[in-house]
């Protein structure tokens, strides 16, 4: 009976020096044939943007050791069109992660270029880029362009496509503390952009019609979201989140194509 004691004694004191044990996969699901942003969003016409190529279709990151994995899947498999050597080359995924749950607690302002804002209940605190762009080109537009967010953007050293499934690894202390299954997540669609406008953070534009490189059915000013998809109701995949998102990326310009209502998104939580 004494060693069963000591033993769970010993048990106990291991588990609270090496802290809480955290979640070791956090996933959401997105309902297919919902990547038309507000819901009259069109591709390109170029043959490289492939149809369901910006359907986000599942979003799963898991813990292993000190290191955080991102996954994001979408509707078609990838190609790297371009030789930007890493398996795909149009698609561009914002993953914005709200960690601590406060609201008035990190930025409600996106980053340039996605025309978005997240409601202050759902303020992010980290956000992971995953492009097909090297990670110093990447850290290079967001110094330019979003010095205000540098501390907050964590951009995995390597991107890789595979199938129809984009990944990236990032230190887990880069997130900040806390467990990741009690924290927000949403997932933002875009494409990879090489030759942005000055402003916009390596991302296509939407205009009011589609061109070779240019997704229609917004706007041409900059008051329509440029997002193609994202987790929308609960991610689970449910057909009703396609009208989630459509109503989450609703937006009003003015008639000088400034924003009169901007999209405004939440976050998806366990």
């Amino acid at each position: 009976m004494k060693n069963c004691i000591r033993t769970s004694v010993l048990f106990l004191a291991i588990a609270l020096v090496a802290g809480p044990v955290l979640a070791q996969e956090v996933s959401f699901k997105d309902p297919s044939g919902d990547d038309k942003g507000p819901g009259t969003y069109v591709y390109p016409t170029d043959k490289v943007y492939t149809p369901g190529s910006f359907d986000l279709t599942e979003f799963k990151m898991k813990v292993s050791g000190d290191k955080a994995d991102f996954s994001v899947s979408v509707g078609t498999k990838l190609e790297d069109s371009w030789g930007m050597g890493g398996g795909f080359c149009t698609q561009m995924v914002f993953i914005f992660i709200d960690t601590d749950n406060k609201e008035g607690s990190g930025f409600t302002k996106s980053l340039p270029g996605l025309n978005v804002a997240f409601a202050p209940a759902d303020a992010w605190d980290k956000v992971v880029i995953l492009s097909p762009q090297p990670q110093n080109r990447v850290a290079s537009e967001v110094e330019t362009k979003a010095g205000w967010a540098k501390g907050a953007v964590v951009i995995p050293t390597r991107t890789r496509g595979a199938g129809r499934t984009i990944t990236g690894s990032v230190a887990l202390k880069d997130l900040g503390a806390g467990d990741p299954a009690k924290w927000g997540y949403q997932v933002v669609m875009q494409s990879n952009e090489g030759f942005p406008d000055k402003a916009d953070l390596l991302t296509r534009k939407v205009n009011e019609f589609e061109g070779q490189h240019r997704f229609g059915g917004g706007n041409d000013g900059d008051c329509d979201p440029h997002a193609i998809d994202i987790l929308a109701g609960k991610g689970t995949g449910d057909k009703s989140e396609i009208e989630a998102q459509y109503k989450m990326l609703a937006y009003e310009c003015n008639a000088d194509g400034t924003s009169k209502k901007m999209a405004t998104l939440s976050m998806i939580r366990k």
